[in-house]
Order: C-alpha cells, then structure tokens, then sequence
C-alpha cells in the first residue's frame, strides 16, 4: 500500500508526516526513524523490531556470510567479549 502527501519543514526543523499517511503505514506516536539523506532526497526509515520471519532470514544471511569469510565459533565468541567488556 502506498500513500503520497506534501508536507512542509518548520522553522525548527520538523517535518509533520500527513494523518492519511501515518494512518496507511500504521506509524504510532514516538516511532522512530533513522533520516538518510542525499542530494535532494530526504528517506525516512522506521527502525522496529524485525518480524519473525526478517529475523530468520537475518540470520541465515549471517551464517552464509560467516561461514564465507572463514569465521569459526572461538573467533565470534571472542568478538563478542571484546564488545560486552568494553560496555
């Protein structure tokens, strides 16, 4: 489902997404976005939970990268008490 509206930037730098669109995507107040710019272009992105499903194929696309590049279990484990000890 796709909706389309023209909105405007406020002297603070918001931007108010349209009721009809916030409604189509099912946008609650306090969503929240990461902003990506370019050129003439401004994209919005929900950041949310991923479902069940994109977490599976999250996951699998991890694993075939993983085993791809050579990574072995001792080497992760060891990343990821790298990254929890510098918390």
């Amino acid at each position: 489902m796709e909706a389309v509206d023209v909105t405007k930037l406020s002297s603070k730098g918001q931007v108010v997404i349209p009721m009809d669109v916030r409604m189509t995507l099912g946008l609650e107040t306090g969503a929240r976005f990461v902003v990506y710019g370019q050129g003439d272009t401004v994209i919005l992105k929900r950041i949310g939970k991923p479902s069940r499903e994109e977490g599976r194929r999250l996951l699998a696309d991890s694993r075939a990268l993983a085993r791809k590049s050579g990574l072995k279990k001792p080497a992760l484990a060891a990343a990821i008490s790298r990254v929890q000890g510098s918390r």
